[in-house]
């Protein structure tokens, strides 16, 4: 495995930074929520072997809480040489009615971050294939993501780094789990079916509230999906509050639950395609 630098007091060294954090907060609260996410995303770089020197990434940026939190520390841990990649923030303008086009260029340009705006009109194609009030996020979700497969090839990046975090991969989990009947959840790393664009997770420990407060923290200019944000009654949803009621109920589950995709014990399962249940005998062993 490809490791980076271990944790040190000095890596944690929050004075300074990219000028992305020129504004940010100064308080003991938000240092130790910066602390914390490049902690959890310098853990999960090192578990699932994301970092190769040299290499070069995309990374999608939609304009939403998630992906300014991932930009924000990707470029935090370059910054202090923590990261020895090259970084390309990428924006999908998928057509979406009314979307602010100006708002993430000069977001980009004024902090200095190299950056590629690509208009595709994915929202057409989404609105002629369904029905007016089915679920969208599937089929937008497919074609955003072969798009930039195409630019992250056509860019020379050997991955596509994306901003799904802890809750992400807990509700996919569930729904896999109630409505496909398999154990499957989001991965912190995997390659896509060519076989020669990886896809990183790099916030996959991170908690949705802590960039929730990260967000608001920086002032980051939210751009709001009107398109898949906005329709009621999605599955997601509906796993995002019944995890939500576990977490008040008992605090600290949903770290236990992230931590439990990382401990499978197939052997405890019912899959005999991963254990030789059938192998199994009293006295077989020697």
């Amino acid at each position: 495995m490809n490791e980076i630098a271990p944790i040190t007091a000095d890596a944690e060294d929050l004075s300074g930074g990219h000028p992305m954090f020129r504004d940010a907060p100064s308080s003991v609260g938000f240092n130790k929520l910066r602390k914390r996410l490049v902690r959890n995303t310098r853990e999960a770089m090192d578990r699932f072997g994301m970092v190769r020197p040299g290499e070069r990434w995309l990374v999608a940026l939609s304009g939403g809480k998630d992906s300014y939190g991932l930009l924000a520390v990707l470029l935090d841990l370059k910054w202090r040489g923590l990261l020895p990649v090259d970084l390309l923030a990428c924006n999908l303008d998928q057509g979406q009615p009314n979307f602010p086009k100006h708002i993430l260029p000069e977001f980009l340009t004024a902090n200095g971050v190299p950056h590629r705006i690509e208009y595709q009109d994915t929202y057409s194609i989404v609105t002629d294939k369904l029905p007016a009030g089915a679920t969208y996020c599937s089929l937008c979700s497919r074609l955003r993501r072969g798009n930039l497969y195409r630019i992250a090839r056509e860019e020379g990046c050997s991955a596509l780094v994306l901003g799904h975090h802890r809750e992400d991969s807990l509700e996919t989990f569930f729904m896999n789990l109630f409505h496909g009947g398999k154990l499957a959840a989001m991965p912190g790393k995997l390659l896509n079916d060519e076989g020669d664009v990886e896809v990183l997770r790099p916030l996959i420990y991170c908690a949705e509230d802590d960039l929730a407060r990260f967000a608001e923290a920086m002032a980051f200019p939210i751009i709001p999906c009107d398109l898949c944000g906005s329709q009621e009654g999605l599955e997601r949803n509906a796993m995002k509050a019944m995890l939500d009621d576990i977490e008040r109920r008992m605090p600290g589950r949903k770290d236990v639950m992230i931590r439990a995709l990382g401990n499978v014990r197939p052997s405890h399962l019912l899959d005999p395609k991963l254990f030789d249940f059938a192998a199994l005998a009293a006295g077989a062993a020697s």
